[in-house]
């Protein structure tokens, strides 16, 4: 594909589309929202409102990172604090599907309808890729960015038309993108990182001290797999517990799951074969944290497992 070619065609397309009205987009820092806030702010300047949604369910310090790197690029980024809204709407719930039908409803219908509403936007601009259509029309797994390809009018449902540049693209093709437009190392080279954020990698309900476990394993594992190479690797917190020895004692503990894959573009995935001393290192880690006393390596490719496990 001439990316070049792709480029200069959307951005003429956002203009047309667009026309002198104002649009909405949400960065979450991954380079799919990355691409289409430098894309967007390419096209049609400060007519483009950038916004980052705290849901509460970000990595350590995510946020605020985020922001300063739009910033440092010269864009304005919003940064909204919507912690009890989201954990709110994910109160009770363990079920993949309904989890993920709450952060969409909660993210679309409640907190950008009040950001639709504030900024008098027209249009809302996505990071969908080709595979988060294909997945989510298969029915393998609901992307939290997915609409109209599964029958909502997002006019009707929530006031704003909405915008997928990136729709006919893959994971690969993005970042051919995101070179193309100048964005840092940092967003370019980033592992994916889902919209629902760890609320996809804990099975079961999502609280507040669910999160912190999942938060301070997965800084663990960024830390020390940041130098495979690999495609994408995570900390997952199970719903079950094991019985496990602490200070002499008997503990019930948590059980943290470690995935590290190769891919090209998240349609198959296969494990990384990670040095025994290295996983021993990052169990190590990971059982230190308090109340986790099980840490595992995932060794299953997609398929049959998906990449995520929500």
């Amino acid at each position: 594909m001439d990316y070049q070619s792709f480029v200069n065609g959307q951005i003429a397309e956002i203009k047309a589309s667009v026309g002198n009205h104002l649009a909405i987009n949400a960065l979450s820092g991954g380079v799919d929202s990355s691409v289409v806030t430098a894309l967007g702010h390419k096209a049609i300047g400060d007519q483009l409102k950038t916004v980052f949604i705290e849901n509460g369910l970000m990595r350590q310090g995510e946020p605020e990172r985020v922001v300063k790197i739009f910033a440092d690029m010269g864009i304005p980024v919003r940064l909204v604090d919507a912690k009890k809204e989201f954990l709110g709407a994910l109160k009770g719930l363990t079920d993949p599907e309904e989890k993920r039908n709450a952060i969409t409803r909660t993210f679309y219908a409640t907190v950008f309808g009040k950001l639709v509403r504030e900024t008098g936007a027209k249009y809302l601009f996505h990071g969908t890729i080709l595979t988060d259509i294909e997945e989510t029309v298969a029915g393998i797994k609901r992307q939290h960015n997915i609409l109209a390809q599964i029958g909502i009018d997002p006019e009707k449902e929530y006031g704003y038309q909405v915008l997928e540049p990136l729709k006919t693209l893959r994971k690969d093709g993005v970042r051919e993108v995101a070179k193309l437009l100048i964005l840092p190392q940092e967003i370019t080279r980033r592992i994916p990182f889902p919209g629902p954020a760890l609320a996809t990698r804990i099975v079961g309900e999502v609280t507040e001290e669910r999160i912190a476990t999942v938060r301070a394993a997965t800084a663990i594992v960024e830390e020390e797999l940041g130098d495979t190479g690999a495609f994408q690797y995570m900390a997952i917190l199970l719903s079950d517990r094991a019985t496990g020895i602490v200070n002499g004692k008997r503990e019930f503990g948590q059980i943290i799951v470690v995935r590290c894959i190769h891919s090209l573009d998240a349609r198959t995935a296969t494990p990384v074969e990670l040095p025994w001393e290295k996983l021993k290192r990052i169990c190590e880690r990971i059982t230190a944290i308090p109340d986790v006393n099980r840490c595992l390596y995932d060794l299953t490719p997609k398929p049959p497992a998906t990449i995520e496990y929500i």
